[in-house]
């Protein structure tokens, strides 16, 4: 029977179950069970291909359909089997095993064909290849998502590129820019990592107990085991490591966990840039009529979508920060600790997810308010003080600088004060009267340029 989301222990399977559901086929308990069973009966089909002088290797149509299909998708009912399997045996690993033997032999595989099922294989054999598969797949439903979000970013890059805007460094007013420019940045930075996390290599290992085809090589010493093994491995889209203990050492997982965090990062940076724009006014959020924004005061509109993607993605890194520094460390040949840590993969990338779609909505309901942008540009006069030195600079004129800071430091700038400091400034007239014309508005520099080429 179902569970009840409301009984759900973890929001990721409760609150925000419908969020992450395109994760749960692959990164849940029944995701892994489902995949152990496929890379069983993939390497059954490999090893009789690859050695066919093992007794058994020769499989009979039914018992070769019957493989192909635990390797493409399982029966609906196997992962409840084999956790009946397991319950019984008390060992995950081998209830798969004894799963697709119980299925071959039901097809009429023999007991021979049978033994070859997880031939020369520990655990981690079939483990790290299903965890790699699966992380491979979750990349890829990950990316997608990103790639709503770049295209959204970069929508209202362009929409807001001229939309010149009060720059803020260290709280105070700054040099104006655009607000299209500002949403560029992130742009530019979440296709970096981007880029980073999507390029991380993806390992995998088949070597055995302890990473030496010791089995293997007691039962055909003149197979060239590593050939075969690195074929199985390359052949699931995965890249061969060579040189592992009984566990593959999980250093590309802590570079997957690590790059995928430090794209988290940059979105918590701009949850946070959005947040205090919706506070300035800058940004107005569109109301939707049937909900509350506060259990007290009827006039809120919170920004509740970058709030919630704040906060979800701070879990998230909290975990994956966790499995990048934990996870390649293992005792000896192997500990068991990496086992309860890889379980809550799929934890963290759930609440990447949640909080993906949670600032997906944010930004789609998002508007300048060019009057309020305006507004502050106008009152802030003293940012063209920059602008002033430094054509005071490029004319020669020494001192341009300090003339400046004495003139803006601390005082209330306004138009009419402006031009009358210009006035005094021994420029030719044509230049005076190209900084007199200057308006904060127009202060922006290449900045809508800038958001129309990201």
């Amino acid at each position: 029977m179902a569970s009840d989301p409301l009984d759900s222990l973890s929001p990721v399977d409760g609150r925000y179950r419908a969020a992450t559901e395109p994760l749960r086929s692959l990164l849940s308990e029944g995701g892994l069970i489902r995949e152990r069973i496929r890379v069983e009966a993939l390497w059954l089909l490999h090893l009789a291909a690859a050695v066919p002088r093992l007794p058994g290797s020769t499989l009979p149509p039914a018992v070769q359909a019957r493989a192909e299909a635990l390797a493409q998708e399982p029966p609906a009912d196997a992962a409840g089997a084999v956790k009946a399997i397991e319950a019984r045996i008390n060992h995950d690993v081998k209830a798969v095993e004894y799963y697709v033997r119980e299925q071959l032999s039901a097809a009429g595989a023999q007991a021979p064909t049978l033994e070859l099922v997880h031939f020369g294989c520990t655990s981690e054999d079939i483990n790290n290849l299903s965890y790699a598969r699966l992380l491979a797949k979750a990349r890829g439903v990950l990316d997608a998502t990103l790639g709503e979000l770049a295209r959204e970013l970069g929508g209202l890059a362009h929409r807001y590129a001229d939309a010149a805007m009060l720059s803020r460094t260290h709280g105070q007013p700054a040099s104006p820019t655009t607000l299209g420019k500002e949403i560029a940045n992130f742009a530019a930075r979440l296709r970096r990592a981007r880029h980073r996390w999507t390029r991380v290599e993806i390992l995998g290992k088949w070597n055995g107990a302890v990473g030496n085809f010791n089995a293997h090589v007691a039962a055909l010493p003149d197979v060239d085991w590593p050939q075969v093994a690195r074929k199985f491995v390359e052949s699931q889209g995965l890249s061969w490591n060579a040189y592992t203990t009984q566990i593959e050492p999980h250093d590309w997982i802590g570079e997957y966990c690590d790059a995928l965090a430090a794209l988290n990062v940059v979105l918590i940076d701009l949850c946070r840039d959005f947040w205090g724009y919706i506070s300035l006014g800058y940004l107005r959020q569109r109301v939707n009529e049937a909900e509350v924004g506060s259990s007290t005061m009827p006039h809120k509109v919170n920004p509740i979508d970058f709030e919630n993607a704040e906060g979800n993605l701070g879990i998230a890194n909290a975990l994956l920060r966790h499995f990048s520094e934990k996870l390649p460390i293992s005792r000896w040949q192997r500990d068991l600790t990496d086992s309860t840590v890889q379980r809550n993969l799929g934890v963290a990338l759930g609440h990447s997810l949640i909080a993906w779609r949670s600032l997906a909505r944010g930004l789609g309901k998002v508007a300048a308010d060019r009057e309020r942008l305006a507004a502050d540009l106008d009152q802030a006069w003293e940012v063209l003080g920059e602008a002033v030195q430094t054509v005071l600079r490029a004319a020669g004129v020494p001192g341009g600088y300090e003339r400046l800071k004495e003139f803006t430091r601390g005082r209330a700038i306004d138009a009419a004060t402006l031009a009358a400091f210009i006035d005094g400034l021994p420029l030719p007239p044509g230049e005076r009267a190209r900084l007199k014309a200057l308006t904060p508005r127009d202060y922006i520099g290449l900045a809508a340029r800038l958001a129309l080429e990201a």
